[in-house]
């Protein structure tokens, strides 16, 4: 009794291949794609440094709203506006020594 070997069926191959290859397109795409879990990190890293940055500008503008609160017409505080003249128009006491 002798055995033939078949060759596996062309519909069979093509089925796998294209398996294989959809698989591969799938798993590329969820690693790299524009979706992927690399753009993930990405946007979570930039998300950070914005809710740093954003931070930062935040008490900057604390910062100026007190400042500008501090000078305006309802509340004055005068050491502030003196600290003011003296840096912005170069303003001294009569009794105070410049050293540069």
């Amino acid at each position: 009794m002798t055995h033939s070997q078949t060759a596996p069926a062309l519909g069979g191959v093509l089925y796998m291949v294209a398996a294989f290859t959809l698989g591969g397109y799938f798993t590329f795409a969820a690693v790299q794609g524009d979706y992927g879990v690399f753009r993930q990190v990405q946007i979570k890293a930039k998300l950070e440094e914005l809710t740093a940055e954003r931070a930062q500008l935040q008490a900057q503008l604390d910062e100026v709203s007190n400042l500008t609160h501090r000078l305006s017409d309802d509340y004055l505080d005068v050491d502030l506006l003196d600290e003011r003249a003296r840096d912005v128009l170069g303003y001294m006491r009569p009794d105070e020594l410049l050293i540069r």
